[in-house]
């Protein structure tokens, strides 16, 4: 049976692809040739653009996530155009341009499903760990998962949105009304969350690794009224606070920063060994919350909001091959808002300058 659906007009195809590949845990990405994978029903191929480097791919690589599908592909900030239709797509075209989030599949019937909780599936299989991403040439989704994205947005400065952008927002949600905000690890998330709680009318105080000034100087000039170590506290009590750092040493810090009845939401998927803290840190009402993964609805209204901000991503772009330079960086600190690969550069010597770009 045919299973994949060429429509006129498509683009002839080569019959591999470059690709970036995890053999190993804890192993540098490899440089493979691999065949492209064909659509199965409800699937469409995209030709990759971009794919943002998120630190959850670090988790995959260091082994913090325990159930990567090896050999694996990761990258799950994807922007691409659809070349190739599955049967039974019917929400998406050829040529169009789509993004891909790590959430890539749900069992849709489930009780989490059916209550409107996608993100807590148990059957849910997520895009660069379970399911091959965009560390390559092109890459296969579901079409359920995939976003039409704004025509405003590079597919460079897209990228870091589908998911430093969708989590950031569903965390910044689940501070309430909070105007007094606080974002411990000012890296891709932090840099665009910063942007959308200014835009509401809040106030971002911004923690950094201690001493590093150039981070502070930088959510300085996104628009904090504050911006310090991480150990530190604030000039004033905040009403929440978003640990976007995978770091549990963070969250008692925290809860002495907020105020009774203040939230900490803890937005990352791994997080180091939280050490005990005397229980009047969290004492007075106050809220601990933990972000676990995204819905769908959080991807199409931070699509939403996003332009109207406008967010601005503040992106350094690599070639594809450099993917594991990529991934030192970002470990080091090194970047300064996101990192993006360039699928379509596979030069293992040339460089692209940061960008700030809607």
């Amino acid at each position: 049976m045919i299973e994949e659906a060429r429509a006129p007009g498509s683009p002839s195809l080569p019959r591999t692809m470059k690709a970036m590949v995890l053999e190993r845990l804890g192993d540098p990405l490899r440089l493979m040739d691999l065949e492209i994978p064909r659509c199965g029903p409800g699937q469409v191929l995209i030709r990759v653009a971009a794919c943002g480097v998120c630190r959850t791919d670090l988790h995959v690589v260091d082994g913090d996530l325990d159930e990567p599908e090896l050999p694996l592909v990761l990258g799950h900030e994807i922007v691409g155009t659809v070349v190739r239709l599955g049967h039974n797509v019917g929400s998406l075209e050829v040529g169009q341009r789509i993004g891909i989030p790590w959430l890539g599949w749900t069992c849709g019937d489930c009780e989490y499903c059916a209550s409107g909780e996608e993100n807590l599936c148990n059957r849910a299989r997520f895009t660069g760990y379970q399911i091959d991403g965009g560390y390559a040439e092109y890459t296969l989704a579901d079409a359920r998962y995939c976003f039409p994205i704004p025509e405003s947005y590079s597919d460079f400065a897209a990228a870091p949105l589908l998911c430093a952008g969708m989590i950031g927002f569903r965390s910044l949600r689940m501070t309430d009304r909070a105007r007094r905000l606080g974002l411990y690890g000012f890296g891709a998330a932090a840099h665009i969350i910063a942007q959308v709680a200014l835009h509401q009318g809040r106030e971002v105080y911004a923690f950094t690794r201690p001493g590093d000034e150039e981070g502070q100087a930088f959510a300085t000039r996104l628009g904090a009224v504050w911006a310090g170590d991480s150990d530190a506290l604030p000039p004033a009590e905040l009403d929440a606070a978003i640990l976007f750092a995978p770091v549990g040493a963070l969250l008692p810090l925290s809860l002495r920063a907020v105020r009774k009845a203040g939230i900490v939401v803890c937005a990352g998927i791994h997080m180091s060994e939280i050490p005990a803290f005397p229980y009047d840190l969290l004492w007075g009402e106050r809220v601990v919350r933990s972000v676990a993964n995204l819905t769908r609805q959080d991807g199409e209204e931070f699509l939403e909001i996003a332009p109207q901000v406008p967010v601005r991503s503040q992106i350094a772009v690599l070639p594809l091959t450099q993917a594991n330079e990529a991934l030192r960086r970002l470990r080091a600190g090194e970047i300064e808002g996101a990192v993006v690969l360039d699928t379509e550069v596979l030069d293992t010597q040339s460089e692209q300058g940061a960008r700030s770009t809607p």
